[in-house]
Order: structure tokens, then sequence, then C-alpha cells
């Protein structure tokens, strides 16, 4: 058996092998060459055991991994897989054996690993789906049922609908589809990308990996064998975004402590035991923290414990009302959990696939998380559809979280994945309501879908070529509102006017060198926090009884921030002057107004599991765009211009001819500092352009010796 490594100008690996399980083994060593601390960090993130070396920063993400079961799930699903799919099983195990071979060289190269005082330890065959699970746990978005909660509660029952937008930590994307009767080449074209937590390195590997079954380019989660998200095999191309479908629900519980350990109350109207036992998470630094993990029939508990009082308290229940040994907490039920399947059977007839029914088929054994996905092939077949798993089961367990001891609130099987149209030769996706709307319950605004067909309608036929301008649009069409608030004032002082006349002016892009989108920013900003600091809003600066992971979803600012629009649209805001706050709000930006244009503080925020060691320069660049712009740079209105999150890559897949297909990452395909190839992309990241997908193996750099190839 024999594998070959090429590099491309970009660094980006060619991967060759003579077997499909070889291959999977090349994908893991190259993958642990290149990225090897960032498969340190996400091995440790899916066992919960990342404070041992980032410190108490990620104790509360440790917990909640723990305290969900995410290393036991996974350990579950591999079990599951080797008896279920023993080909899909020994894939994964080659890709991890593959991971642990290059390790050791490529933690020579990583300069983190000495700055941590780490040694990386040894992949067992189930960490893939580790990883995988960790990555995907929020994206479902399950902490807004806490929201829909705590804004019902100090709110009125309207009030959930009033602040649904996307939440500031789910994941979206933007994706479209143009059939051959749209293009040039008579050929379909595929186009998008994924909006996730800016990290460095990147979320997403370019790579491409071929052997005598297969021959496909594509981006590569790292630490998980294949290309599940986004890929080309030459003959059929495939693409996805977050579905927005809800499959997670939460269920309050009452726990008890007896003599045999903990019970929990079920809706039979009996006590039954729950598992628990309990772990140790060590935090560098500091003494180490003994958690409590207790798993009830419904789910792990992720919040709460027999002891403990949640806020708000379930409703009373006769059968407990008089017990003063009961406490209150949260469980997570999630299709993992309960199925033992992350859907990884998906993952090699995706490989393999050459039309789009292939791809049709592989995606019914998806599970995790849930995608809308488009897909094109050279025989002019297309596909839009939704894949996953999503539960059956009451309407009040997608809305909030349901008590436990109450009957009716049971999975009942599993819902059909709906398929759409691709009407006039387009498709688009953009989280928007649309096929997986059956699914869901908060979807993203329509304004970038809507923006994205426009731009899609302006002309009849598209080349590859066109594609980058449609990624880096920065049409706001959320500012509406409140530049309708702002035409309607009147009696302002001479500077607020100016200002006022300048905003209506303005055209609505949030472009890097604007000053006036910092301008609107400003007043946009401004209006969020005077709305955020009414009194009818004073309930919610009290923080929940939740796990510190998941205040984000519970913050009012950015909750304010997201769905500004609706909040300024609505025919009553709780007795809210919104006319007076928006009239404030511009005399405060017109007294101070921005100095600098846009990307003077809208600038790129990316995660690192250890921050680089002195100024971070020209690593966090100024930006275009903004939330609901097709180049959806998201910072949080009210508290900062700074963008954590973003395009993770953009890719346009052309099925004329697949090398004249291209792709970006926002930094480079080496994970290690100050190599060549670590951030050599964000210039053209930053500019919308894109890297050439090379698919001739005779315009790659030949294998490296020292990159150990068998």
């Amino acid at each position: 058996m024999t594998t070959e490594t090429y590099r491309d100008a970009w660094g980006i690996p060619h991967l060759r092998a003579s077997s499909t399980l070889e291959l999977a083994r090349a994908q893991g060593r190259v993958t642990a060459l290149d990225r090897a601390w960032q498969l340190e960090v996400e091995r440790h993130r899916s066992q919960g055991t990342s404070a041992a070396f980032l410190g108490a920063g990620a104790l509360s993400w440790d917990v909640l991994a723990r305290r969900a079961r995410l290393d036991d799930t996974a350990r579950r699903c591999f079990a599951a897989l080797e008896r279920r799919d023993p080909e899909t099983a020994d894939w994964v195990r080659a890709y991890a054996d593959g991971v642990n071979e290059g390790l050791p060289a490529g933690a020579r190269r990583a300069p983190e690993f000495a700055r941590a005082g780490l040694t990386p330890a040894p992949w067992q065959p189930w960490t893939p789906l580790g990883v995988w699970l960790a990555a995907h746990l929020l994206f479902a978005g399950f902490p807004a049922k806490l929201w829909r909660e705590q804004a019902k509660r100090h709110l009125g029952p309207d009030a959930a609908g009033l602040f649904a937008t996307d939440g500031p930590g789910t994941a979206g994307s933007n994706g479209w589809l143009l059939s051959g009767a749209r293009t040039a080449t008579g050929h379909a074209l595929i186009a998008g990308d994924p909006h996730r937590f800016i990290e460095d390195p990147g979320v997403y590997q370019q790579i491409h990996l071929a052997c005598p079954e297969f021959d496909v380019v594509g981006l590569a989660v790292p630490g998980v064998p294949g290309i599940a998200h986004f890929g080309h095999t030459g003959t059929v191309a495939w693409a996805i975004t977050n579905a927005m479908a809800d499959y997670q629900d939460l269920y309050r519980e009452r726990l008890r402590r007896t003599g045999a350990g903990v019970q929990a109350l079920g809706p039979d109207g009996h006590w039954h035991r729950a598992a628990r036992h309990t772990e140790t998470v060590e935090i560098a630094g500091e003494p180490p923290l003994e958690i409590e993990v207790i798993e009830t029939e419904r789910g792990p508990v992720i919040a709460g414990s027999p002891e403990a009082r949640l806020t708000p308290e379930p409703p009373c229940d006769p059968r407990t009302a008089d017990a003063e040994d009961t406490g209150t907490a949260l469980t997570l039920r999630y299709p993992p959990r309960v199925t033992a399947d992350l859907g990884f059977s998906a993952l090699l007839p995706l490989l393999r696939a050459r039309t789009v029914q292939d791809v049709d088929r592989a995606l019914d054994a998806w599970a995790e998380p849930v995608n809308v996905v488009q897909a094109a092939d050279t025989h002019g077949g297309t596909l839009h559809r939704v894949a996953g798993r999503v539960p059956v089961r009451a309407e009040s367990n997608r809305l909030h979280p349901v008590s436990a001891w109450q009957p009716g609130h049971d999975w009942h099987g599993w819902h059909e994945m709906p398929y759409a149209a691709v009407e006039d030769g387009i498709a688009v996706m953009a989280n928007q309501r649309g096929p997986a709307t059956p699914l869901g319950v908060e979807f993203a605004p329509p304004h970038r879908a809507d923006r994205i067909r426009a731009l899609l309608d302006a002309r009849r036929t598209w080349t590859a070529d066109g594609m980058p301008a449609i990624h880096t649009d920065t049409h706001l069409a959320s500012a509406a509102p409140l530049l309708d608030h702002l035409a309607a004032l009147d009696g302002l002082t001479p500077a607020a006017a100016r200002l006022r006349e300048r905003l209506l002016a303005w055209n609505r892009r949030m472009d890097a060198d604007s000053t006036d989108a910092a301008a609107y920013a400003a007043v946009r900003g401004a209006v969020v926090r005077r709305l955020a600091a009414h009194p009818v809003f004073a309930p919610f600066t009290e923080p929940p009884a939740c796990p510190e992971v998941l205040l984000p979803w519970l913050a009012l600012l950015p909750r304010i921030g997201h769905a500004l629009e609706h909040l300024l649209r609505a025919e009553e805001l709780y007795g809210i002057d919104r006319p007076a706050t928006v009239r404030a709000a511009l005399e405060e930006a017109a007294a101070e107004p921005p100095a600098g244009t846009w990307s003077a503080t809208h600038r790129l925020a990316p995660w690192r599991a250890l921050p680089y060691p002195g100024t971070q320069g020209d690593l966090e660049p100024g930006l275009a765009g903004d939330h609901d712009c097709v180049l959806c740079t998201s910072a949080v209105p009210g508290l900062t211009d700074r963008a954590a999150r973003g395009p993770a890559a953009r890719y346009v897949w052309d099925l004329a001819d697949r090398a004249a297909s291209r792709w970006v990452v926002p930094f480079g395909a080496d994970g290690v500092p100050g190599t060549p190839h670590h951030h050599d992309q964000l210039p053209l990241w930053l500019k919308g352009e894109l890297v050439p997908v090379v698919t001739d193996w005779t315009l790659l750099t030949p294998p490296d010796p020292t990159e150990e190839t068998r």
C-alpha cells in the first residue's frame, strides 16, 4: 500500500493512496502534521479536559461537555457504528491511526505545545466522533428555549416572537445553486460561505482526496475523516447550510437523593433511579473541581442537582409539593445520545457519489446537525433537501423546557426530511424559512436570502467569475426600520439634523471604507443600549441559573441588537417611547461621532486557544459587512463592533470543469504560526478573492519525503 502527499502553491494537501483505508490514514496523518495543536485542543474539548491546560476560562465548557456526556456518547456511537457499518468504522479507525502517526512530528512543529507544557495523547477510534459532537452540540441552539422561557416570564407570551431571530451563538451560512439553464457553460454552479466563529487555525481544511474509488476536493473538518459539508467529486458537488431545525429538548426535572443514589420523577408519577457518578475536572493553576454527573431517562443533567432550586421553579406538583428533599434540574435530550448514531455512515457514500441521486441516498443516513443541502451533477441533475434527524414530539417541547414529570413529552419517531424545488434555475439557502420551516422555531431574517436571489435575478446567465461579487455584497436591508424612525424625527439639534440627513442619503452598504456605515453603526449601538437600559428590561439583568457557556443566548443586549428591526417595527413595545429613544441615540452619536470608517472598529476577532504573544497586528484586520449582509461578519450591536463570526470559508463549485472551481479560508492551510501558509490566504479572504482549485497532479509539488509518506 502506498500514499503520496502533494501540495499546491497554497500548501493545500492533495492526497493519493492505493486504497480507501490508506487514504483515510493519510488524511489523518497530514491533518496531524498541519494542525496538531488544533487537533489536541479539539480532542480535549470533546473530552471536557481543556481547562487542564487552558485554565479556568475553559472550565464552563468542560463542565457542560462532561455533564452532557459527549465523550461517552462518542464511544457509544462508535460501538454502534462497528455493529451497523463495520466498513465505515474501520475507515474512521484508519483516520485516527493516521492522526497518531502524524502527531509526534506535528507537535514538534507547533510551538503551542511547549507554551502549554502539553504532550499530545493518542487518539482513540471514537475521537473523531467526539470532535464532531463537540463542534455541533450548540448548533441547534437549545439555549434559545431558556431565553423564550425567560422572555415570557418577564414580558408576557408575545415576547419570544418579538425577539425571534437567529441567536447570537447560532451558526449560519449562505449557499446558492444555479442550474445549467442559468450559466454560460450550461452546467450548474454551487457557491456559498459557511458562517461560524472564526478560529485560528480555521474550522475548515481545504483538501484533495484520491484513491481508485474516488477523487474528491472539498472542505474537511479537522479531526473528522472525509468531506462532510462541501465537496466536489468531479461529476457531482454538494454544499450545506444550517437548517435552523429544532431537534434537542430541555426537560425540567425533579430530583431527590436517596441512600441508593439519585431518583427522578417520571411522567408515570413514580420515582426512577438516575445514573450518577462523579468526575474530577483539572484546572491549570487552580485546585481541581469535582462534579456530579447525573442522567435520567430523558437525558443527562446539564444544570441543577437534587439540592438545587433552579430559577424559575417548575410548576408545583402535588406529588412533590411537600417534599423538602427534592431539587430541580435541566436535562438535555439530543438525538445521538438517544440513537447512538451521528450519521457517519453518510460520509463514505458521499465521497463515492457520482450523481445527485447518490448524494441523496447518502444523506438519508445523515443525523447531526440538521442541514439544508444543495447538490448538482454533470448530467444536469439538481437536489435541494433537508438532511438530518428531527424527533416528532409535542409542540411545547420545541418552544421551551418542559416538565419531565408530566406526560406528553416523549419522542415518537422522526420527521420525514423535506425537499424543495429549484425554481427558475435558482435555489438559495441562507438560514431563512424555507424547506426546513416545519422542523424549526426561529430562523434567520430573510434579508440575506432575498438579497442573494435579487442579485442572481439581475442577470440571466452566470459564470464562476461572478460569484465573489455575491459573496462580498454589503447591502444592509435590516437598516430600514431605524432609518424610517430617523426620517420621522423633527426638532433636532443642528449636528443631529446633519447626521440624520447624511444617514438618510446613505446607500445602506456596510463597506469597510464607509464613514456613513460607521455613523449608522454608532446610532444603532446607542439605540440598542438605550433600549436595554429601559426599566421594563431590568429583570433580565439577573443572571439565570444555567451553565456559563450558555449565557450568550440569554444576554439581553445581543438579543435586542439582533432583533432591533422587529422591536422598532412592532406596534407597541411595552410602553417604551421609541421615537424618543431614537432621538436620544441620534443626538448622542452626533455629539461624539465615530472618527473613522466602519473598518476602523469593525475588526476581526478570531478565537485562539492560546493567544499569540505580543501584538496581534494584522491578524485582526478591519472588515466590511454586517450581521444581516450577505457578507455576514457578525458583531453585537450596542456591545462591540468586533466580529467573532463570519465566513469560515468561501467556495465556488463549477460542474462544467472542476478545475475552474475555487475556494478560500480566512487564514491558511497550515496551522503552525510563522510558516509560509499559516496566514497567506488572509489578504485574499479580506478582498473577496478566491484560490484556484487544482486537480491536475502534474501542477502540484511532488511528495516531500520529510512528510513521512508510505
